[in-house]
């Protein structure tokens, strides 16, 4: 397994979109070597999730997981969870603006609205179709990945740019006591 470079804003992959995978993708050696690899990626730079894009892959993969972290203690702990070929289904009328911050964007944070709750289907990394209704810091991840495969990155999504704040001050004057550090892909 490998630590993947992590694109950077202003790296055209973040902004070129993913192609859909073959569905049969998943069984092959070096997609699997390749989501391995994410994983890995995603861990060592603690981030909740990752998009294929984001490791210089332009296809439709991304990663989620909330593990306990003391980033995220109010986040509840979400197995990992592959994302092949996502499709949103539904999305409820719910918004909820929080912080994010990004890996390709490190450093930063800003206040995003996303959907509350949705649903999507996805294929998992054995192939298998799953939907998967997701609310919370696990949507808002979610949402935040499948921008990630659309071409998008957080701050597209912030409609107030005086919240876009460099990680420090964010931490000196944003962050609530124990609130957790935003969804972070």
């Amino acid at each position: 397994m490998s630590i993947l470079k992590v694109a950077r804003l202003g790296h055209p992959v973040l902004r070129g979109g993913a192609a859909p995978v073959a569905p049969d993708w998943w069984n092959l050696a070096e997609s699997r070597k390749l989501i391995q690899d994410m994983i890995e990626t995603m861990r060592e730079y603690q981030g909740v999730g990752i998009a294929a894009p984001q490791v210089h892959a332009p296809i439709r993969v991304a990663l989620v997981e909330i593990a306990p972290n003391p980033r995220y203690p109010q986040a509840s702990p979400i197995p990992l969870t592959v994302l092949i070929n996502p499709k949103v289904l539904s999305r409820s009328d719910q918004i909820d603006e929080d912080w994010e911050g990004c890996l390709s964007i490190p450093e930063w944070r800003g206040r995003v609205p996303r959907f509350a709750r949705m649903e999507i289907e996805a294929q998992d990394e054995q192939g298998q179709v799953r939907r998967i209704l997701a609310d919370g810091f696990f949507c808002r991840a979610i949402q935040h990945e499948i921008d990630h495969l659309d071409g998008k990155v957080f701050v597209d999504r912030m409609p107030d740019m005086s919240t876009f704040s460099h990680l420090e001050e964010y931490f000196r004057f944003h962050r609530s006591p124990g609130a957790a550090d935003g969804a972070e892909g």
